[in-house]
């Protein structure tokens, strides 16, 4: 194996242009080297500055899970402190998550609730993708080979009320069986975003359009946004779950986390 420790944006980048497979944290590059999906050539980004930091809407791809369940916004915040164990989190990042682009990661419905970007950084210059460009399949995404992941960017303004939970078959260290996130800002605008129930994370636009003219709603109506989640989504089944638990879960999560926010606003 040819191993480049990078200390720079250079360095790694001449690195890739090699063929080489980005490394951060490696949470989830050593489980498939542990299950014999060994690489030819790795270059690791630790050491490299400018992907741990973090100006204002701009995240860092570099920035750790640990730091984020500090400093992050809040729905994203949450998701973090649900990332593995204390050590994972210090080791694992928010790039290394965007770039698996399982449909289970932690960090992706928030991301898709906030219409996020992807900063994609090569030897022929900058260019950013929204999530839904990005995000293509299941661990696939819009990435060249010659990019790498060096920033996530969130909007000048994000929405006042946002509040994320997974469900998953314990309650620690586990992969979500349904991940979601929903935000509500001032004007009413909500999103809904889910993950781990389709081949990327997605929103629900049907539901989110129900939920902008609801303020106090009662039983009926929150009925109707919880259906309206549970028939948006794509699950299928597999060693974790049903795809009629995760429809099922995925209208549960969402209804509790619009309560929550629209409690939040009556504070």
């Amino acid at each position: 194996m040819d191993f480049v420790v990078a200390t720079d944006l250079e360095e790694a980048l001449d690195a890739l242009g090699r063929g080489a497979l980005p490394l951060a944290g490696g949470t989830d590059l050593m489980v498939g080297v542990n299950a014999g999906q060994r690489p030819d050539n790795v270059v690791a980004l630790r050491r490299v500055r400018e992907l741990r930091q973090r100006n204002g809407q701009r995240i860092g791809a570099g920035v750790t899970w640990r730091v984020i369940e500090d400093e992050g916004p809040r729905a994203l915040a949450q998701a973090a402190r649900t990332v593995g164990s204390p050590q994972i989190r210090n080791a694992g990042t928010l790039g290394g998550n965007v770039g698996t682009a399982s449909p289970a990661g932690d960090g992706l419905p928030f991301l898709a609730a906030v219409d996020a970007e992807i900063e994609l950084t090569s030897r022929e210059g900058v260019r950013t993708l929204r999530w839904d460009e990005f995000f293509t399949g299941v661990k696939e995404t819009a990435r060249r080979t010659d990019e790498l992941i060096t920033a996530v960017v969130l909007p000048a303004a994000l929405p006042g009320r946002q509040e994320f939970a997974k469900i998953g078959v314990r309650n620690a260290m586990v992969i979500a069986t349904v991940a979601c996130v929903v935000t509500r800002a001032d004007d009413g605008t909500t999103t809904v975003a889910l993950g781990s129930v389709a081949p990327t994370p997605i929103r629900i636009p049907e539901a989110e359009e129900l939920a902008k003219t609801l303020s106090d709603p009662g039983s009926a109506a929150l009925d109707e946004f919880q259906h309206l989640v549970a028939a948006g989504v794509r699950p299928i089944t597999d060693h974790r779950s049903t795809e009629e638990y995760r429809r099922h879960g995925a209208g549960v999560l969402a209804r509790r986390l619009l309560t929550r926010c629209l409690r939040e606003g009556a504070a």
